[in-house]
């Protein structure tokens, strides 16, 4: 199965900005036990301008671009050292790719990135992809790794795309908010009831929030991808995930095929 993981701010640092050790280096062993099964894997991942942040021991996300360029460019030299060094105790390896807008709407560039992917997955390699935020103005005002993850996804013809985040997946309603709030473990049509429960961004340090996931999972579905939304939280869910067991949210692709 090829499944691309999408991970976001949330899961990997605290709201100091600082890596959260515990939850990064479960995630990376889970994931190479799910590689050495035979599984494809493509990480997406968040962080750069989070772990940046920490970094620099600055004070908070920065508003102004510039600043937001500089903390992406220290946080994703920190953000791939740790996947490395992390990676290689179970002897896989790893490669960047650094996405903008135009390298997905260009096809000579879109077609030369799936190409990278797709050899690189042949080479064994776990592709690890994230927007390349020190140049990008426009994907960092957006902050949208959410639709990153649904567009690697359709790009590489993966079968499943899993969101972690700092949620366990969509609610009847605002969880933090109503004690009542009941999950939805399956979403088999993106209603206007459904897009409706979306709330806001999250976390200090993230910027999406479940309208970026919802969107998400249409562009997903839409491609015949299953996408489903998990609490990064608890890595060891991508085993029942990936063996489509009951966990989270699942968004399935069935009604438009």
């Amino acid at each position: 199965m090829k499944v691309v993981v999408k991970v976001g701010t949330s899961t990997l640092a605290y709201a100091t900005g600082r890596l959260n050790i515990r939850h990064v280096e479960q995630l990376v062993k889970v994931l190479s036990d799910l590689k050495n099964a035979g599984h494809e894997l493509i990480l997406v991942s968040s962080g750069a301008i989070g772990m940046g942040v920490g970094k620099l021991n600055l004070a908070g996300r920065p508003e102004d671009m510039p600043t937001k360029q500089a903390a992406a460019a220290v946080g994703q030299c920190e953000l791939m050292y740790t996947y490395d060094r992390l990676f290689s105790q179970y002897n896989h390896t790893v490669a960047q790719l650094l996405l903008t807008g135009e390298d997905i709407d260009h096809q000579d560039r879109r077609h030369n990135f799936e190409n990278t992917v797709r050899r690189l997955l042949e080479l064994g390699v776990l592709p690890i992809v994230n927007e390349n935020d020190t140049v990008a103005t426009a994907e960092i005002s957006v902050g949208d790794n959410d639709t990153l993850g649904a567009v690697v996804a359709c790009s590489v013809g993966a079968d499943l795309l899993v969101v972690l985040s700092d949620i366990e997946g969509l609610y009847t309603a605002d969880p933090r908010q109503d004690p009542s709030a009941a999950l939805i473990p399956v979403v088999d049509e993106i209603t206007p009831e459904i897009e409706a429960l979306a709330g806001q961004a999250g976390s200090a340090l993230a910027t999406g929030g479940m309208a970026t996931k919802l969107k998400a999972a249409r562009l997903a579905t839409e491609q015949g991808c299953d996408m489903v939304i998990a609490n990064g939280a608890r890595p060891e869910l991508l085993y029942d995930i990936v063996a489509g067991r009951p966990a989270g949210t699942r968004f399935t692709a069935g009604y438009n095929l």
